[in-house]
C-alpha cells in the first residue's frame, strides 16, 4: 500500500494504491490521523488504484471519518474500483462515508 497527499483549494487529496489490509492499515491510519491532527478538515480519498481493502482498512476509513466529523470536517471516497465498491456496498460503508464516481465529483461534494 502506498499513499500520497496534496492540497488543492483547501481540500486534501489522498491517493491510496495497492492493498489496504491488516499489514498496511496501521501505516495508513497513522498517516490519516496525522493529516487530521495537522488541521485538514476536508479529505478526498482517490482510490483509483486501490486494489483491495480488508476489514482492517475499512476500520481506518471509519476512524478518519469519525475524527473529521468531531472537528467539523468531512471525507469522501472517490473513484472506487468495482471490487472495492462492492466491499463498501456490502459492508454498508457507502451509507456512512460518501462515495463518488470521480475525484472531480468528490471535490464538488466537499466544496
Amino acid at each position: 500500500m502506498d499513499f500520497a497527499h496534496r492540497m488543492e483549494e483547501g481540500i486534501c487529496i489522498v491517493s491510496v494504491s495497492g492493498r489496504l489490509d491488516a499489514a498496511t492499515s496501521g501505516t495508513f491510519g497513522t498517516g490519516m490521523m496525522q493529516l487530521i491532527d495537522d488541521g485538514v478538515l476536508k479529505l478526498a480519498l482517490d482510490l483509483t488504484t486501490l486494489e483491495y481493502v480488508s476489514s482492517a482498512g475499512l476500520r481506518e476509513f471509519l476512524r478518519a471519518a469519525k475524527a473529521l466529523k468531531a472537528k467539523g470536517g468531512s471525507m469522501v471516497c472517490c473513484s472506487l474500483k468495482d471490487y472495492v465498491k462492492e466491499i463498501f456496498d456490502m459492508s454498508g460503508f457507502s451509507t456512512i462515508i460518501p462515495v463518488t464516481a470521480s475525484l472531480e465529483e468528490g471535490r464538488n461534494t466537499l466544496a
